[in-house]
This record gives structure tokens, sequence and C-alpha cells, in this order.
């Protein structure tokens, strides 16, 4: 009886996050969709010893005999590993940070010297909402701290974090590649610009010196010397794709990186490929 009950409760659990996981209800409201995720998850896993215990405890042979035979026992030992590693390396960093507008926040860290196209993931309460973000050197500007990220109004978290600026997040010391959007992905690649390719950047965003600042202008024109900024509250929002093909032409580049919102991304990525020009994008799934 406790088996069966055991096993309904972590089915009505893993239901729990497939609906959660649907992507009109996991876009609306992507804060709840990772708490249910992040609990129901640790759930699951911590009702699965109590199941397979039980379950053991049943067997003819003693309950160390059967474990260390069953996969099982072993598949899930190395999944809760897994899930508590991260939390022994959970701390709370001093961050500074410098309000560029009511759109956008640099905050500055010096815990740390990450690599190139390496993120961090952040949170004002470690049981919350956790957000990985893209982070750039501050070598160039900012000599005090050893780098930055740039954080834009997006959501619940972003928006807090923008009008309460923290002066302490919390940061767990997991590698992350490849998080981020808008303009604070390309900024990475400031960590190393001998070794960089060189790139044109092609840029369309909101009053992007009032949102962002001069300084992380500069710092664009530093990757490009010549980047083409586009603001749309001056012109609207263009098709990018016949700039991005005219720059690549003109460049003879090898590839391009698109990083822009789901829409945009996937229109840009598709029409580029159908033309033979070899583009990436994100995939949004974090």
């Amino acid at each position: 009886m406790a088996v069966l009950v055991l096993a309904y409760l972590v089915m009505c659990l893993l239901c729990g996050i497939i609906v959660a996981a649907y992507p009109s209800l996991r876009s609306r409201y992507h804060d709840a969709f990772e708490r249910v995720h992040r609990f129901s998850g640790w759930a699951v896993v911590l009702m699965f010893w109590p199941l397979l215990l039980t379950f053991s405890s049943a067997q003819q042979h003693s309950m160390g005999q059967f474990l260390i035979r069953q996969p099982t026992f072993w598949i899930l030992l190395i999944l809760t590993l897994a899930i508590i590693q991260p939390w022994t390396k959970l701390r709370r960093v001093k961050v500074t940070p410098e309000k560029l507008s009511s759109h956008a926040i640099r905050l500055h860290f010096d815990f740390a010297n990450p690599k190139l196209g390496q993120g961090i993931s952040i949170s004002q309460h470690p049981l919350r909402d956790w957000h990985s973000f893209a982070s750039f050197t501050d070598k160039y500007d900012t000599p005090d701290s050893k780098f930055s990220l740039v954080v834009s109004k997006a959501g619940d978290f972003t928006g807090d974090i923008i009008a309460n600026p923290p002066q302490h997040v919390w940061k767990r010391s997991v590698p992350l590649y490849g998080f981020g959007s808008g303009i604070g992905p390309c900024l990475s690649f400031l960590f190393d610009l001998d070794a960089a390719p060189t790139m044109r950047v092609l840029w369309q965003t909101r009053t992007p010196e009032q949102t962002y600042g001069q300084r992380v202008i500069d710092l664009v024109h530093k990757m490009d010397p010549d980047p083409v900024i586009l603001d749309t509250t001056k012109g609207g929002r263009i098709d990018m794709l016949p700039l991005a093909i005219k720059m690549y032409h003109e460049f003879e580049a090898e590839a391009v990186c698109v990083i822009s919102n789901p829409k945009m991304t996937k229109h840009l990525v598709y029409e580029l490929e159908r033309r033979g020009i070899l583009a990436a994008g994100p995939i949004f799934d974090s």
C-alpha cells in the first residue's frame, strides 16, 4: 500500500511539472513554472528514496544486496548528488549596482574572472527565482571591479532588481555558458579581444544612449569600431533581414549570430539559412 501511495504522489508531481511546462503557460507564468519545476522535482527525487527502500524491503534478499544490484539505486544516488552539489557552492556576494535607466541596470562584481561566453546565475533569495545573465569584463571602464552584467526589464525579477538595486545577491559557482539576451552576450567578447573574431554589430533597441548609457555604447564600439545602432523611437522597428544580409556580404562574414526575442530570432535564422547563410540563435529554453 505504501509503495502504491508513493508512486501515485510521484505521478501527480510529474504531471504537475508537465502541465506547468506547457509552452503558453510557461511563457505567461514563467516564475510559477520555475518554482513548480524546482520544488516538485526535488520532491519527486526525495520520494523516490522511500519508494525504493519500501520496495526493496519486500524482497527476499537483504536490502543492501538488493540495492547495490539495482541500476535505479545508483541513478538515484547520482541524481541526488547532482542536485546537492551546486548548493554546496552557494555564496552571498557583494554587488555594486549602476542604474542605467528605468529599463536597465548594470551590476558590477569582483569575486571572480569569468571567461568568454561565461555567465552567472543570481537570485535575491536562494529558494526563489534564479536568473542567468551573460557577463563581460570591467577592465575597460570600471577597473575597480572584475566583471559586470546588464539586466534589462523583462519581468518581475528584473523589474525589482532595477527598481530596488541590491547590494548583495546569491550566486552558485557553477559555470554557465550561452546565457543572456540583448547586448549582454555580445559584450562577452570583450574578455579577450585579441582572441575574439573580428565582427560587425547590428543592434536595434529603444533609445540606446538613454537606456544603457554612453559607457555601454563605448564598449560596443570596442567590439566594432563602426557598429550599426538603430534607435526604434526615431524610425520605428524595421526588418533586420535586409540589413543583416547586406552587412554579411560586405563584411564577408562566416556566420551570423542572432540575439533577439523568440519571434525575431526564429524569423532571422530561418530566412538567413534559407539563403545559404550560416546563422545561429538561442533556443529560449532556459
